[in-house]
């Protein structure tokens, strides 16, 4: 074999290899779209979609733009499974934070439907990314009907590697500050606390839930350490674990039944003046069945500090619409909770 030859060949190899090392080390990254949103790549790909801009130029671009939110996308990047602004229960959009009832100076202020006051991303505190993580904090006022803030927050998310059988782990961390005075965080499970909404197109008489424990009851039970949901979308199936970190406020409840999809962890709280709230949670996702429950729980250790064995476990359906009955009429129903 000539010199050249051999040159050639080692140049080649030394060419191939280099780009191997890049494409495994390519990581995390970061694209802002700036005043729209902010993309969280990993690997070249879009994990997830940060929503932040505020239009207040028409009715209708309020409407869509009065809360930042965060979509989560499919395996590939090429589109999110979480819902946006409009559909059903336009209020409902991906990872999304929120209180029906937030009472301050004597008002009571419903920051989950977003009457008459919005959540503004006021700009980023903190962005960076590399090989094994990415981060951004967003400053975001909650304002009053005059558009004062009555609470701030600086809402942290942290993009991971995600364990065996997931393709995205999220660190949901945000400080609530009530600089303006006393606030009181209440409501009820259904219009309040940390949601996940998958998109509007979710096949509700598919969506089942999974609960680490024997003979649950969510409208009753409080503070577990995880729940997970499998639904049905354009005809795939993914999945989805939030985590209650054990240092969140005690009384936790979860809405974790709807059959369209929108489930997640309700705490309430008192917040002095001038002090501050902090909770912190996890979100897994999954394509295809629930990974195995072993991996949820060694993922819950890690991220709480515990030692907790494997749970049994108990998978319920969600909730559906009535059926008719023999007469052919629709039986009665409560109204559905928005």
């Amino acid at each position: 074999m000539s010199i050249k030859r051999r040159i050639f060949q080692f140049l080649l190899i030394f060419f191939v290899s280099g780009l191997t090392v890049s494409a495994s080390e390519a990581g995390f990254t970061l694209t802002d779209n700036t005043g729209k949103y902010m993309d969280i790549m990993q690997d070249n790909r879009i994990v997830c979609r940060y929503m932040y801009e505020y239009d207040k130029s028409s009715k209708d671009r309020l409407n869509e733009t009065y809360k930042p939110f965060l979509h989560v996308f499919d395996p590939e990047g090429k589109g999110p499974v979480t819902k946006g602004a409009g559909g059903k229960f336009t209020h409902h959009r991906g990872i999304f934070i929120g209180w029906k009832k937030v009472s301050h100076e004597g008002t009571d202020y419903d920051r989950w439907h977003m009457k008459g006051g919005e959540q503004i991303h006021q700009k980023f505190i903190k962005k960076e990314a590399g090989s094994r993580k990415a981060m951004i904090t967003s400053q975001v006022f909650w304002n009053d009907n005059d558009n004062k803030p009555i609470l701030k927050e600086d809402r942290s998310m942290s993009f991971l590697p995600a364990p065996k059988g997931f393709y995205a782990l999220i660190d949901f961390h945000t400080v609530l500050k009530a600089d303006a005075g006393d606030l009181v965080l209440g409501g009820d499970p259904e219009h309040s606390g940390v949601q996940f909404r998958p998109a509007d197109e979710v096949d509700t008489a598919k969506t089942i839930y999974i609960f680490p424990k024997k003979d649950p009851d969510p409208k009753k039970d409080v503070d577990y350490p995880w729940v997970g949901e499998t639904f049905s979308l354009n005809n795939k199936k993914y999945s989805v674990v939030i985590m209650n970190h054990p240092d969140n406020p005690k009384q936790t409840k979860f809405s974790a039944y709807r059959n369209y999809g929108r489930f997640g962890a309700f705490p309430t709280a008192s917040i002095k003046s001038k002090s501050s709230l902090t909770l912190k949670y996890r979100f897994l996702v999954a394509e295809g069945e629930m990974p195995e429950i072993k991996t949820v729980q060694e993922c819950y250790n890690k991220f709480s500090g515990k030692k907790d064995p494997v749970p049994d476990i108990t998978v319920q359906e969600g909730e559906q619409k009535k059926k008719k009955n023999k007469s052919g009429k629709k039986k009665k129903k409560k109204k559905e909770s928005k």
